[in-house]
C-alpha cells in the first residue's frame, strides 16, 4: 500500500503534446540483500519463454519515452529531495510533466540508494495508460507492492506475502481464496459489528468535545477500526485478550517499519535522510511487538487456519497473511481513507449533511428502521460520496507492474515504446482526476456518481488495484476485499447521519493521510 494526497494538476494534464526529442533510457542498478520466499511454496520453476505478441496496432504517433534519471546514485538522491523536501510529491509529477509535455515519461522513484536496486520508473499519469498496470498479460506484480523496494520478510514471518505475490506463483490463488473464505463466512457480522465499534467511536467523540470542546477522529477511528474488524472478521473482542487495546499502537509501529523509506515524519532533513531514506531499520526492533499481533491472530482464527491446511497453506504462512491482510491492508486503509472521506464531506457543508440524513433515515425506516444491504442500495447519493471519495483521494496512489514483454502503451496524445523488464509506476490521483474523462475533476461532486450515465465512469476509479466496475478473482491483482472496503466506508456514512446532522472539522497534516478534528457534532432532530 502506497500513501495518497490531493492532486494538483489541472495544466499540465490539459495540455496538447507535440512530438519530443527521443531520450536515454535511464539505467541504473545496485546490488541488494535477495528475497527470501515462502517456505511453504513448492520451489519455483522458471515460467516457458512467453510467445511473442502480434504487433500493436497504434492510431497515435509513436514516440521514445521523454524524460531523464539523471547520473547513477547523484540523479536518485537529487530526485529523492525533490520529491521529499524541495517539491513535494503532486509537484514532482507536475512540473515533470510539464517540462516533457507528457503524462508518460521516466523518473526516479523513492528511496533509491541503498534501498532500492533500481529507482528508474516509467511515470504514468493519466487515466488511458494508466490501467495498463491491471493487464496480467503485460506486466508482472511480483515483489511490487510498495515500489521499487520490498521491506525485510523478518517483517512477515519470513514469508512473502499475498501482496507480493503475482498471480502466476501457485501461492497467490490458494492466499486469496483462504481471504475470499474468510470475508464469506464473517459476512453476517459486519454490518452489527460495525454499529458497535462505531458507537463506541461516536460515545468517545463527543465524551471529548464536552470535555476539551473538540475530538480528534484519528485515535478514536483507530481503535475503532481495530476492534471491528477484530469482532466481524474473527469473532474476538480484541480487549479480552492479552493484546488489550494495544493492537492499532503495534500496527502502527509495525507499519512504520515497512513504509519508513516512503515517508516523511517531520524529524529534521538530515536524520530523515540517513535514518529512514537511505538504510532499512533493523526487524529486529519490532520483533516482540508483532509476535503479540501473531499470536492473537492465530488464537483467533482457528476455523479459517483449518481451512488454510484443507486448501495447502500451513497454519504458520496463513496467519501470517491473515495478519497482514487484516492489519496492512484492511486497517491501514481505514486509518487513511476515513478522516479522508469525512474530510471531504466535512468541507462540502450543512446542505450535502442534510441531504444524506434525509435520503439515510429515510431509506432505513423504509426496511423496518434496520441498516441492511437492501436498505443502502436506496441510498444513490450515499453510494456516490463514498465513490467520488475514492476517485478525488484514493487510499493507495501508486501503482506499479514490470513489462513482460515489449508493447505499446498509448496515453491521450501518444504511443510509447515500453520495454521489456522496465518497471512502471502509476500514480492514481492524477489519473482518477484526469480532466478528459471527469468533468471538474479537481472538484469534490458529491452526486457525479449518480444516475446510469453517471455510473458508467466508474470504471475510472481505480483505488482497488482495478476498476470499480470489475471484481476481485483468483487470478488477478484486484483486491480482495475490494466489496468489504466499499461496504465499511458506506456505513460510516450511514452511521454518521443516522446520529448526527451536522458536523464541523479542521483538517492537519499527517504522514499517512490527514489528521481530522471535529469541531461540532450535532446530534440529530428529525
Amino acid at each position: 500500500m502506497a500513501l495518497s494526497s490531493p492532486a494538483n494538476f489541472l495544466p499540465s494534464l490539459q495540455l496538447q503534446f507535440p512530438s519530443q526529442r527521443s531520450s536515454k533510457t535511464c539505467s541504473y542498478r545496485l546490488a541488494v540483500r535477495p528475497i527470501t520466499a515462502s517456505v511453504s511454496e513448492k520451489p519455483s520453476v522458471p515460467p516457458p519463454p512467453a510467445a511473442a505478441a502480434p504487433p500493436q496496432k497504434t492510431k497515435l504517433p509513436v514516440r521514445k519515452i521523454p524524460g531523464d534519471c539523471g547520473l547513477p546514485f547523484i540523479g536518485s538522491i537529487k530526485d529523492r529531495q525533490d520529491y521529499f523536501y524541495n517539491q513535494g510529491r503532486d509537484e514532482y509529477f507536475k512540473s515533470r510533466a510539464q517540462k516533457y509535455q507528457s503524462t508518460v515519461f521516466r523518473a526516479n522513484m523513492p528511496p533509491g540508494n541503498f534501498i532500492s536496486s533500481n529507482p528508474n520508473v516509467v511515470v504514468l499519469l493519466d487515466g488511458k495508460s494508466f490501467p495498463v498496470l491491471f493487464d496480467l498479460s503485460k506486466v508482472e506484480k511480483k515483489d511490487l507492492f510498495t515500489g521499487t523496494y520490498m521491506p525485510s520478510t523478518e517483517l512477515t514471518g519470513g514469508y512473502r506475502v499475498l501482496s507480493y505475490l503475482d498471480p502466476s506463483e501457485p501461492s497467490h490463488g490458494k492466499l486469496k481464496r483462504l481471504v475470499f473464505f474468510l470475508l464469506k463466512a464473517r459476512r453476517d457480522h459486519v454490518i452489527p459489528e460495525f454499529h458497535a465499534s462505531y458507537t463506541e467511536l461516536f460515545d468517545t467523540l463527543e465524551g471529548q468535545l464536552a470535555s476539551k470542546g473538540k475530538a480528534s477522529f484519528g485515535e478514536a477511528n483507530e481503535q475503532a477500526a481495530f476492534n471491528f474488524l477484530a469482532r466481524s472478521l474473527y469473532g474476538a473482542n480484541p480487549t479480552d485478550t492479552k493484546l488489550g487495546s494495544d493492537g492499532p499502537k503495534l500496527i502502527g509501529k509495525w507499519v512504520l517499519m515497512q513504509l519508513s523509506p516512503l515517508l516523511v515524519l517531520g524529524l529534521p532533513k538530515l536524520i530523515e535522510e540517513l535514518v529512514i531514506h537511505s538504510f532499512r531499520l533493523p526487524p529486529i526492533l519490532i520483533k516482540k511487538d508483532y509476535q503479540k499481533l501473531y499470536d492473537f491472530f492465530y488464537q483467533s482464527s482457528t476455523s479459517t487456519l483449518e481451512e488454510a491446511e484443507r486448501i495447502g497453506i500451513s497454519k504458520e504462512e496463513a496467519c501470517h497473511n491473515l495478519l497482514f491482510t487484516t492489519c496492512f491492508n484492511s486497517f491501514g486503509g481505514m486509518k487513511i481513507f476515513f478522516p479522508n472521506m469525512l474530510k471531504w464531506i466535512g468541507r462540502a457543508g450543512a446542505k450535502l449533511h442534510t441531504e444524506l440524513a434525509q435520503e439515510i433515515r429515510s431509506a432505513v425506516k423504509s426496511n423496518g428502521g434496520e441498516v441492511t444491504m437492501a436498505a443502502m442500495e436506496q441510498m444513490p447519493l450515499m453510494k456516490s460520496v463514498v465513490y467520488e471519495s475514492l476517485r478525488i483521494e484514493p487510499p493507495v496512489a501508486s501503482q506499479y507492474g514490470r513489462a513482460k514483454r515489449d508493447f505499446i502503451i498509448e496515453s491521450h496524445d501518444a504511443a510509447f515504446e515500453v520495454k521489456e523488464g522496465e518497471l512502471l509506476f502509476g500514480y492514481q490521483p492524477f489519473a482518477t482526476k484526469d480532466p478528459k474523462i471527469f468533468d471538474r475533476p479537481e472538484e469534490f461532486v458529491p452526486s457525479r456518481f449518480v444516475g446510469e450515465e453517471s455510473e458508467g465512469k466508474l470504471r475510472h476509479v481505480l483505488w482497488s488495484n482495478g476498476p470499480e466496475t470489475e471484481s476481485p478473482t483468483e487470478g488477478n491483482k484486484q483486491c480482495a476485499g475490494k466489496d468489504f472496503v466499499v461496504l465499511a466506508s458506506r456505513l460510516l456514512v450511514v452511521e454518521l447521519f443516522l446520529r448526527y446532522d451536522s458536523f464541523e472539522i479542521e483538517v492537519g497534516k499527517s504522514p499517512l493521510g490527514v489528521a481530522v478534528t471535529l469541531t461540532s457534532l450535532k446530534r440529530a432532530t428529525f
